[in-house]
């Protein structure tokens, strides 16, 4: 296994869609295994193959959950269905998201309180379960990067605009910008401290 740089927004490969997993083989096995890795790294709770440059349909997640479902595993060519997304404003205090490819960022989005997610695994068995909370919000957040979508994409205008600001003041929005877990530093300050005071905005 082995810690992938993260690609950051900017780069193509996030803002196009990814192709379907047709060849269940040793080296998506070792995709997935590196993903993990790198999410470990990175101190994420997911991360979806085109952030690590590679434009599969393929997302990961290591994080608690009150669904029964494994604290760590991985979904290849998922479909997620939700609930209705409530139309108010999210609650900044308790609705705000974070992304490993565009690092040091976290805007408020309201999501779904419920995700319903099928796929495949690495053996391609069928997985499906129920997502509720944070969880569901991270299986909303993963699936939306094989789609080339950014969580920052779906900002209200409001935020959208402090959300571009801050990619023209990184010198983001074009290719070849990316940042090395484990190497770099973390920036979203985990490195700094030993708490999880970061972990409800930093989503993958």
């Amino acid at each position: 296994m082995s810690v992938r740089p993260i690609v950051i927004a900017g780069e193509p490969v996030l803002h196009r869609a990814a192709a379907l997993v047709t060849e269940f083989d040793d080296e998506l096995r070792t995709l997935v295994e590196d993903m993990y890795e790198t999410n470990v790294a990175a101190n994420g709770v997911g991360l979806a193959a085109p952030q690590i440059g590679v434009g599969l349909r393929v997302f990961i997640w290591k994080m608690g959950n009150e669904d029964g479902v494994p604290e760590q595993g991985h979904v290849i060519n998922p479909t997620v269905t939700t609930s209705k997304i409530p139309q108010e404003r999210p609650n900044p205090d308790e609705e705000t998201e974070g992304c490993l490819s565009v690092p040091g960022e976290a805007f408020p989005l309201k999501r779904a309180d419920r995700a319903h997610v099928i796929g495949f695994d690495l053996d391609g068995n069928r997985v499906e379960f129920d997502a509720t909370g944070w969880f569901a919000r991270c299986m909303q957040h993963e699936y939306d990067h094989l789609n080339g979508t950014l969580y920052v994409d779906r900002l209200d205008d409001r935020q959208a605009k402090k959300a571009r600001k801050a990619v023209k003041r990184n010198g983001w929005g074009k290719p070849g910008n990316s940042w090395h877990p484990g190497v770099d530093r973390d920036p979203f300050g985990h490195d700094e401290d030993d708490n999880d005071e970061h972990a409800d905005e930093l989503i993958g």
